[in-house]
């Protein structure tokens, strides 16, 4: 079930959920540009699966290959995580996913928690055009997905996903290995 207008958010609320299945599975990643970003749970969206390209087929400048977004499909699933975040945090997060330019709208979509049905603000690209992500984006989203203990039949499907081989620099990669080694050295 997907509605756009409020996005999974009311008028007074202090706090909103995100579910993410791209590469904001990885905390590290929603990190560093929503520092309010508190991990609530996995969770199950039904009826959609997941699918990466670009809007209108412009090469992805952060990735250098598709980005993941939801289709709707009956029948299939897409796992991901619920953020629980700060409403403060809605502007980044929009500017994030591109929504001022375009790129992807956000949607109200209902997910399946351990705890029952939550309401969450996610993500759909606009005017997508299919194409193969990047070893990077893939090597994030695997990372998210083993760092939140996804089921290990998604583990293994995200695994699988073809990618364009590119190879060349993504500094955003430089960005979250930096974070992940002060995770390590704190930790």
């Amino acid at each position: 079930m997907e509605r756009s207008s409020t996005a999974g958010i009311q008028p007074g609320d202090s706090v909103f959920y995100y579910f993410a299945y791209g590469s904001n599975l990885l905390r590290e990643r929603i990190l560093l540009d929503n520092p309010s970003a508190l991990f609530h749970s996995i969770a199950l969206l039904k009826d959609f699966k997941l699918a990466f390209g670009n809007h209108k087929g412009i090469q992805n400048s952060r990735w250098h290959g598709g980005a993941a977004t939801v289709v709707e499909s009956e029948g299939d699933k897409v796992w991901g995580v619920v953020w629980k975040m700060d409403i403060s945090s809605l502007d980044s997060l929009d500017i994030q996913e591109g929504v001022n330019g375009g790129i992807y709208q956000p949607i109200e979509i209902s997910v399946q928690t351990a705890d029952g049905e939550l309401v969450c603000r996610c993500y759909k690209m606009n005017k997508c055009i299919y194409g193969l992500t990047s070893p990077q984006y893939k090597q994030v989203m695997c990372m998210g997905a083993k760092q939140n203990d996804l089921p290990m039949d998604y583990q293994k499907m995200l695994g699988e996903i073809e990618t364009n081989n590119y190879s060349g620099p993504i500094p955003i990669m430089d960005k979250l290995k930096d974070a992940l080694q002060k995770v390590q050295d704190d930790g």
